[in-house]
Formats: C-alpha cells, structure tokens, sequence
C-alpha cells in the first residue's frame, strides 16, 4: 500500500486546521491512497445563529491563514514537495511535520531523498531521514541522497529545501576512481563536503583492503578532494606513513597538473628523481606532457610526449627525450660525460579520411648510447640488446581515374652496434597500373592475341647515404649522398596453344640516370689509383626477355575394390610442369659505353689492364657483365584422396600437399652450367600444422687438383657418374603449443569420451582439433583480459554443480625446434668417399604460462644454445592480483642477470603515490690502473 500526496505546497495548508479544535490534530491513514483535506463543516444543516458565529470565525482564520501565507512565502520553500510512502504517512497539526514511513521518498526540484523513514518540517524547510532497525538488529533503508550530479549514502542526514545545506552522519559517496567515508560530514549551498574523521580509498568492498585516513577534508565533487593530516591503513593496521596535507584531483574530462617524480638509488649515478613534471591538457584533441630527471652525481634528462587525435582524420603521437649522462667521479678512470637523445613519431590516418591520399609515421630513433644511459632500457633486455632501429614516413595520392600513384617514403635504418645510419630521403615512387594498349573500346567478337599485351610502368627517384651518427649532419649532398632515378617498363602477355599449354612471354627494359659518373686512372708517381667525378647527365639501360610454358596433367587412380572396399574412391595426382627461358644481351661490349679500362704499371713495370665501370657507384648499379642465357626447370607433384564416411559423404584427405624440384642449365657459360637441385616438401599433418622441408642436392661432384686437394669439378657432374646429387643439406624448424585443454581433451579421447554429434571418426577428429584451437583460444583470451585487471570477485572460489570448489589451473606450453644440415666444408675431407662431413645446427625455444589461481600468473621464456652448449636468454615473471593492488616480479637470468620487483596501487588516481619499485642495475665492471 502507498501513500501518496503529490503535489501539496507547504504554503497551501490553512491555519484553520492547526486551529479549529472540533478535529484530531492527527490526519492518519492508512487504507486510502491519499491524505483526506478538511473541507469545513455542513452548512446547509445549520441554523441562522450558527450560520453567523460560522462566517464569523471563518473570516477570522481567513485574516490569519492569509498572514500565515505571506510569512511562509517569504520565509519558506520555493517549488512543490512530491512525497510518498509505502507504509504510512502522519501529519502532526501542532509541530508542523509530516513523517513518511516504509521506502519513503521525497522530490524537491533536483533533490531526491529516498529512505526508510523521513519526517521533515514545512515551517522551517527542514528535512530528516534516516534508516529502519529489521527484526535482527540491523539498520536498513538508510538515506540515499542525490541532488544534481552528487549522490551520497549514509546513516542520518538533515536538509534545508531553502539553504540547500545539510548535515549527514557516516556518509559513503563515490568520486571517479575512489571512495570517500565520513563520521561527520557537513554540505554547504555550493554541495561542497566538509568531512570529519574520514576515510579514501579506491577499494569497492565494503571494508576495504586500505585506505587513508583523513582527520579533516574538504570535498569539491567531481574536482578535488583537499585534506588536512592524513596516515596509510591497510588490513586495519595503521602504517607510520602520514603527510601534513594533500589532495586528490577528480576530473572527469583532461585537466593540467603537476607530476610527482619517482625516487632511487642507482649504482654508477648515485640518488635520483625522475619522471616528474608537469603535464599540459591542450585541448581534447592534443595534450603534452614535460618531465625531468636528475642524479646526485650530475646526471640530468629532459622528455617531452605529446597525444593528438582528430576523429576520422588522424591520430599519433611524439616523443623526444634529451639525456646528459655522467658516470662516477671526476679525476677517477671510470669517470665518463656522453650526451644522447631519442626521438619517436607515430602517425595515422584514418582510413575514412581520405581513401585516395594517406600520410603514416613511424620514427624511433636513437643515438647509440641512449639506451644504455636511459634507466627504463636497462631493465628491459629487449630494447637493451637491441641492435637495429628503423624509421620511416611515407605518403602516398592516387589518381584513380588514370590509374597512376604517387608515393614518397623516408626511411632510416640505424645500426645500434657500430652507430652507422643509413638514410634515404626521399624516396619516390611513381607506378602506373597495368593498361592493354591493343585492346579495343568496344569489344565485338573473339579477343585477338594481341589484345592480351600489356605494359605497366614504374619510376624510382632516391637520395640516400651511409655514415656515422656524427658525421651525418657535415655530410656534402653532391659527393657523400648517392642519388638517381630509375624507370621499369615490364611487357607481357598470357596465351594459350593447343588448348592445354600455357604461354607467358615478357620483355622488362629498365632505364638508370644519373648526375655524375667517376673515371678512374692510375697514377704511376705515386702508385695508387686516381678517381675523378664528372657531373653531368648520363642514361644507361638494358633489356632481359623470358618465355616460360606450363601445364596441368591430371592422373586418376582407383583401388581394386576386391582388395580396398569402398572406402577410397579415388586417388588423384596432379603433375605440374614448367619450363622458363631467359636471355639477356652482353652491356659490358663497347658499344654500350657502360664500362671502361685504364693501363696500370706497378713500381717493377709490370703492366695490367683493370676493367671497371664509371658507374658502379651509381645507386642503382650497373648492368651486369656478361651475357644470360638460361633454361630452368620445375614439376611440382600434388597427391589427394577421396574416402567415403560411414555416413555415405565424401571427404579430400591430402596425401603430399607438394613435392617439386628445380634446377636450371646456364647457356652463357662453359664452366658448371647446372645448378644444384632443389627440392621441397610440403604435408598437411593437421588443419593447424603443415610440415615444410627443403634440401639441396650439389650436381658437381669432388675432384684433386694437382696439389691432392679437393675442388669441385667444372665438368663431372654426380649424374653423370650414374649416382644422385650430393646432398647439401636441409633446414627445418617446428613449434607446437601444449596446454591444459588440449591435454584434457586428448585424455578422453583416449578413454573413448569422444563428440556423438559425429558418428564418423576422421570427421569427429577434426571436430575436436578445431574444439581445441577454438577453446585455447578462448582460454588464452581469457587469461590476457584478466591479466592485472581488478576483480569483483577475487577470492571466491567457483564451484561446480555438486558444490565442491571447481579445479582449474590453465597453462600454455610453446616449443620451438630448429634444426639445420650442411656440408662442413672447413671439415676433415674423405679421400675414401670423396664427400666432407656434415655439421647440424640446432636451436631450441620454449615459453610458458600458468595461473596457479585467480589473480596469479606465472609467465618464463628460455632456450638452449647447441653451438655454445649454454642456455639463451631466460626470462621469468610472477604477477599477483591483490584486487586493489598490483604485484609483479621479473629476473633475468641470462645474459643479463638483473632483477625488478613492483608493488602499486591499482587505481589511476593513486598509482603514483601508492607504489614501491626495487630495481637491480647492470653495468660492466670497473678495471683499475
């Protein structure tokens, strides 16, 4: 039943009730839907004498309901008050209150006030509520307040409608990321919280894990929180951590601010503070960041970092860092001052942007000793070890409706190691897509054969140079940078003779220019060769055509049923061979000018030719000596079986996916035309595994010279000699991926708990292989999502349906196995069997996962090294979910033993503040003179 009275002014209420004493000074109901108004009494049944004391007194109360009106506006509340009741509702005539019991609510413009039990008084504007006691002793139906965007719980609160303060006893709000409590709280106009004796925390539990006790506070909701002196507790035990003041900023949109620095002790640069700054929020659509760090023994670093982002146009960000490193003391032989700097721009277009222009950055650049300066870097042994860096930035703007693309590319690889850079810049590309100049506009009967000639076109402009890091900068653009341009014409066609044979000729002429070429001469004064660059404008080029010719042959087989059944219905072999021809003319003759000769006479007067080209520095190069000649070969086998399932369907099983071979024969020369025989391998084991394998046969086969040493014969070949390729050798790496699913599954399978969706047993074998890819997946999934995040339930046990607490331990198990075959040439050689030894190579890599329980996650990598017989880098990691904490623990074992422990509080708010790091350091040791 509910009680309602919706709406009623406070000032609507005539004096008349508080004064007439024929009526109950208590209105209760409790079977109506609505509080009963008294109306007067029955005129029509009174006489004239009664009819005139009646008007009498009426025009009394009406004076005094009218003044009584004129006080309350003045003094009273402004809107309507909407109340309800589930149980009963009670008006106190004298007192002027109006108690509300059972799930009551009241409405006062944005204020909404929901308890057990609220009495509140339309004289003074005033509003109490408060919670119930149930039948057990505990207090339910406690306030629940909002007003506008705050919204507290509690235990008691007293509310002015006028003044819009209030007085509120153990109140629990919630601010973004945190919690607050108060014993005592006080609410001012602006909804600003003055607390006292109260408590922030990020936990979501109702006793939470720790929190910071705040003897006075003062609460800007959805700003800031400002606090007076404050000391840690965790697990209820106070901690001898306390500050004078502090505060906590809440802000749900980007706001400007100080960052607070991390402090420790590292061994060659003494104490530090790093990280700390202060941090810019621009706007929404880009933000910057500036932080600091310095050592006690000199050492200091400036980084700035900045996000941008504009909705379906772009988005990236930029970082560059500045590091001014010392080592140990001055007048000391470890003493050291080195300067490096890193740079990284990321960048990209959204595909909605523009569909025919696009502009993508990545830039990760370094000098060689940042990474060995830089603190984070020397816990990572990734980006510690690492000996390469590339950058690059591209843009590119197609005109589809002629078919052509513009694209220009920088790129920068750096080699870690020795400081070396190498840097193009820039790099143009220009392609045209490929056109059938033949063809007609208007197509009417058969396609002739020269409509199927096509040509395509694709230009390359390059500047690019190879230095050091130091000289990069004093470089000369006309004598250290390599620049050219290079045009590539491929013609082709397809055809088809006879029905079956497929025909493919093509014709690729390629054009180089360049700015200068460099002549060389031999200077006989002072014996060394003399180089002269001349700039000018040069154009060479050359020309190959090829011919290549294929077919498909297909073979059937079907087994005699008398010995086979019915289960295999056909065995199908498909044979594919190819034969290709390529020639190309000799440019090093005369007449192309490409390469040239001088007279060399060394200090005894003998007297030489040297043939070189004046553009073999071109970027480019230069046509190649000598002319090409050659014919290669290739079959490739495929053998596949049809078989019949017990419900009468027809599955392919793959017998050898393939298994070809190649060689080729060289026309252009005398001396070991044939090539060595390639062979390959390759089987589908699985639907997730395919066995890959290739191996080398050598054509040519031992011979001595006339010292006795063997040599490789120009002329005698293996096959000749009625014995097969030498074998060269073989590679072949496998990697599988073990976990707890598979094993499982695998266990029942074994004692015949197998799918019934599939009576068939080669189709219900397949099904659960793809049962445990698609559940380790969803495992694995689940494990990453779960990895450090805060739980609601952590520390509740699953259970299964009987009620016993479910066991689960999911773990992942990765090897990784390479092995290699080669002839050791460097070997002792058989004299008995004309053959070198063979020498393997074998690598060895293995990783693993386990989540012993909820929140704890064990992860390691290792491997071993067969060469060294030692192990390879081994890495292992513990992470613990404390639901309102984070604890991680790594080490590195090998080769570079550090160690790094963490411990930080889960929320953004607090994970700057509350956070214990412990870091091993590495570095060499220090010789002594």
């Amino acid at each position: 039943m509910t009680l309602r009275q919706d709406p009623v002014p406070a000032d609507t209420i005539p004096d008349s009730i508080l004064s007439n004493n024929t009526h109950s000074n208590n209105i209760t109901s409790a079977d109506s839907l609505s509080v009963p108004i008294y109306n007067g009494p029955d005129t029509t049944r009174m006489d004239s004498l009664q009819l005139a004391i009646y008007h009498h007194n009426k025009a009394i109360d009406d004076s005094l309901a009218l003044d009584s009106i004129n006080r309350r506006k003045k003094n009273g509340i402004d809107s309507p008050v909407h109340y309800t009741a589930d149980d009963s509702l009670t008006f106190d005539a004298n007192s002027g209150y109006v108690y509300l019991y059972g799930n009551a609510n009241v409405k006062y413009q944005d204020m909404n006030l929901q308890s057990d039990r609220i009495y509140m008084n339309l004289d003074s504007s005033l509003v109490h509520a408060t919670g119930a006691e149930d039948s057990l002793g505990n207090i339910v139906g406690t306030p629940v307040f909002n007003m506008g965007s705050d919204s507290y719980q509690n235990d008691t609160i007293a509310f002015n409608f006028k003044t819009k303060k209030g007085l509120i006893s153990e109140v629990y709000t919630e601010q973004q990321d945190g919690f607050l409590t108060s014993k005592l709280a006080k609410r001012n106009s602006k909804g600003e919280l003055f607390l006292q004796h109260g408590r922030y925390t990020t936990c979501d539990e109702p006793h939470p894990d720790f929190y910071i006790a705040l003897s006075r506070a003062k609460v800007r909701p959805g700003k800031d929180v400002v606090f007076g002196p404050a000391y840690l507790v965790v697990a209820d035990v106070p901690l001898p951590l306390a500050i004078p003041y502090g505060f906590f900023p809440f802000s749900k949109s980007y706001s400007s601010g100080f960052i607070m620095p991390t402090y420790g002790d590292e061994t060659e640069r003494g104490f530090y503070l790093r990280d700390g700054g202060y941090y810019f929020a621009i706007s929404d659509k880009m933000d910057l960041k500036l932080i600091g760090e310095i050592y006690t023994k000199g050492s200091w670093g400036l980084s700035a970092a900045s996000n941008y982002r504009k909705r379906y146009k772009f988005s990236g960000s930029f970082f560059a860092s500045y590091q001014n490193t010392v080592n140990g003391e001055k007048n000391m032989p470890d003493y050291s001052k080195q300067t490096s700097f890193k740079i990284q721009w990321s960048h990209r277009q959204d595909a909605k942007a523009n569909p025919f222009r696009s502009l993508s950055a990545s830039v990760n650049f370094a000098t060689s000793s940042y990474e060995r300066n830089n603190l984070t870097s020397m816990y990572n042994p990734q980006s510690y070890t690492q000996s390469t860096r590339t950058s690059s930035v591209s843009m590119s703007n197609t005109f589809s409706n002629i078919g052509l693309t513009l694209s220009t590319t920088m790129n920068l690889n750096q080699n870690m190691r020795n400081s070396t850079i190498s840097m193009t810049l820039p790099d143009l590309n220009i392609s045209l897509s490929r056109v059938y100049p033949f063809k007609r506009k208007k197509m009417v009967g058969k396609e002739k054969w020269y409509e199927k000639i096509s040509l395509s076109y694709t230009g390359h402009l390059s500047n690019s140079i190879t230095t050091k890091e130091d000289k990069l900068l004093h470089s000369s653009l006309s004598r250290d940078w390599r620049n050219g341009m290079q045009h590539n014409i491929p013609i082709s066609g397809n055809f088809t003779l006879f029905k079956y044979l497929n025909i493919n000729p093509s014709l690729n002429f390629t054009d180089r220019m360049y700015t200068n070429k460099i002549m060389r001469s031999w200077d006989e004064t002072s014996q060394r060769e003399v180089t002269d660059t001349i700039d000018g404008f040069y154009n060479i080029y050359d020309w190959r055509m090829s011919v290549s010719a294929s077919t498909k042959i297909y073979g059937m087989f079907v087994p005699w049923r008398k010995l086979f059944g019915d289960k295999i219905v056909a065995i199908r072999h498909v044979f594919t061979p190819q034969v290709s021809f390529n020639y190309a003319p000799d440019f090093s003759t005369s007449r192309y000018g490409y390469y040239d000769s001088y007279q060399r006479t060394d200090a005894n007067g003998n007297v030489s030719l040297v043939e070189y080209s004046p553009y073999s520095n071109g970027l480019y190069g230069v046509p190649g000596r000598g002319k090409t000649g050659s014919i290669s070969m290739d079959i490739s086998n495929n053998l596949e079986m049809k078989v019949r399932t017990r419900n009468d369907s027809i599955k392919k099983i793959s017998l050898i996916d393939e298994l070809g071979a190649s060689m080729s024969y060289n026309m252009a020369t005398d001396i070991r035309p044939w090539s060595d025989l390639n062979t390959r391998l390759r089987l589908k084991l699985t639907k997730s595994y395919t066995f890959n394998m290739n191996a080398t046969f050598a054509t040519y086969a031992y011979e001595l010279d006339e010292n006795g040493k063997p040599r490789v014969s120009n002329h005698t070949t293996r096959y000749s000699q009625g014995k097969f390729g030498r074998f060269q050798g073989m590679s072949q790496n496998i990697s599988y991926t073990l976990d707890n699913r598979k094993v499982g599954n695998f266990l029942k399978w074994l004692r015949g708990e197998r799918s019934t969706k599939n009576n068939d047993t080669d189709n219900s074998t397949d099904d659960e292989e793809e049962g445990y890819n698609r559940e380790t997946n969803e495992d694995d999934t689940m494990q990453k999502g779960q990895r450090g995040a805060r739980k609601e339930s952590a520390g509740k046990a699953e259970t299964d349906e009987d009620g016993y607490m479910a066991y689960s331990m999911p773990w992942s198990l990765t090897f990784g196995y390479g092995i290699s075959m080669r002839e050791d040439t460097g070997g002792d050689f058989n004299y008995k069997s004309m053959r070198y030894p063979y020498t393997f190579m074998q690598t060895l890599n293995f990783s693993g996962n386990v989540r012993i329980s909820d929140g704890w996650n064990i992860s390691f990598s290792s491997g071993y090294d067969f060469e060294h017989k030692k192990i390879s880098m081994t890495t292992a990691s513990l992470s613990r979910d404390l639901h309102c904490f984070n604890m991680s623990c790594s080490v590195v074992l090998a080769p570079y033993t550090s160690y790094n422990f963490s411990f930080r509080c889960n929320a953004a708010t607090l994970t700057d503040a509350l956070k214990y790091d412990k870091r091993s350091s590495y570095s060499n040791a220090v010789q002594w003179y």
